[in-house]
C-alpha cells in the first residue's frame, strides 16, 4: 500500500476534526460543542451501519461458524497489542509494555499468527491503549466529543490519535501490500466486529428517547473511568480543545458539563458496545 494510500484514512480524521471545529458556535452541551455537526455524522454511520454493516454482519455470522469468528477477532486483536506496546512505552509504563510484547510473540508463534489467544490464559494481561491515552498521559486530560465518520463515537484528543496511526507504517502492512487488500482486511476487521454486538441493536433504541445523547454521555463516562479521570462535571481543568478553537476563552477553564443522570454500568457498557461495534481502529 503506497503512503498516499495509508494517508488517505488520516486525512479524512484531520478533515474531520477541522469541519467540527468550524461547526462550533454556542453548545447546549459544553462537552459536545459540535453537536450540529456530531449529530450529522451520527445519523449518517447510522444509515451506513443500517443497509450495509449491519446486513453485512449478520449474514457473516450466519454462515461462519463462532470459533472461526472468535479466531478472526483474536487475529485482529494481536495487531492491536504491538500498538499498546508501543503507547505503553511513550506512557513510560515498561512493564506494561514489556508485557504486550511478550503477548504478541507468545499468540504469534504458539497462537498461529494470532488466531488463538494463548497469553490471557497464561497470565499475561490485555494492556489495550492507544495514542489517545498517551495523549491523555501526558496532560490532554479533557476533550470534546467528536463523533468520526465510521469510527463513531470519539474525542478531539482520540480522533488525533487515530488519525496518526492509521498514517504510519505499522504492523498491519505486513498483511496488506495494496488498496485493494487494505479495503478487505479492515472490511472483515469491521463485519466481525459488528457481528459480535448484533444482540445489543435493541439496547440503544430502548435505552432512551435520544439515543444520540445516551450514546454521548455514556461514551464520556466510559472514557473518564478508563483514563482514571473523576466525573467530568468535577473536571475544573482547562480544555486544551478550547483553547485551540476559541482563543477568545483561553483566559478561563473549560469545564466538562454532567453527563446523563444514567451513570449505570449498563449505560457505560451499551455505550461501549456500539463504540467498538462501529469502530474499525
Amino acid at each position: 500500500m503506497t503512503r498516499k494510500h495509508r494517508l488517505l484514512p488520516a486525512s479524512l480524521l484531520v478533515g474531520t476534526l477541522l469541519l467540527a471545529g468550524c461547526a462550533s458556535t454556542h453548545p447546549a452541551t459544553p462537552q459536545d460543542p459540535y453537536e450540529s455537526f456530531n449529530r450529522s455524522m451520527y445519523s449518517f454511520n447510522d444509515a451506513a451501519d443500517r443497509w450495509v454493516m449491519k446486513p453485512a454482519a449478520q449474514g457473516y455470522r450466519a454462515i461462519t461458524p463462532g470459533p472461526f469468528r472468535t479466531a478472526v477477532g483474536n487475529f485482529f486483536d494481536n495487531f492491536k497489542d504491538v500498538y499498546s506496546a508501543a503507547n505503553n512505552l511513550l506512557q513510560a509504563e515498561p512493564e506494561k509494555a514489556l508485557n504486550d510484547i511478550m503477548r504478541v510473540a507468545l499468540n504469534s508463534t504458539f497462537g498461529l499468527f494470532g488466531l488463538i489467544d494463548i497469553a490471557t490464559p497464561a497470565g499475561l494481561k490485555n494492556n489495550k491503549t492507544s495514542l489517545g491515552d498517551t495523549f491523555a498521559h501526558w496532560g490532554w486530560k479533557s476533550s470534546n466529543y467528536l463523533v468520526l465518520p465510521f469510527f463513531g463515537p470519539s474525542t478531539v484528543r482520540d480522533g488525533l490519535g487515530l488519525g496518526v496511526s492509521l498514517g504510519i507504517n505499522g504492523p498491519e502492512h505486513l498483511v496488506y501490500h495494496n488498496t485493494n487488500e487494505a479495503v478487505a482486511f479492515y472490511g472483515v476487521y469491521g463485519i466481525n466486529t459488528r457481528a459480535r454486538y448484533l444482540d445489543l441493536d435493541d439496547s440503544l433504541s430502548a435505552a432512551a428517547i435520544d439515543p444520540y445523547t445516551y450514546m454521548r454521555d455514556g461514551f464520556l463516562q466510559l472514557r473518564a473511568k478508563q483514563l482514571g479521570q473523576p466525573n467530568p462535571t468535577q473536571n475544573d481543568e482547562m480544555n486544551i480543545d478550547d483553547l485551540v478553537s476559541s482563543p477568545a476563552s483561553a483566559s478561563a477553564p473549560a469545564a466538562e458539563a454532567a453527563p446523563a443522570a444514567n451513570t449505570s454500568s449498563h449505560a457505560e457498557a451499551s455505550a461501549a458496545a456500539h463504540a467498538e461495534a462501529s469502530a474499525a481502529q
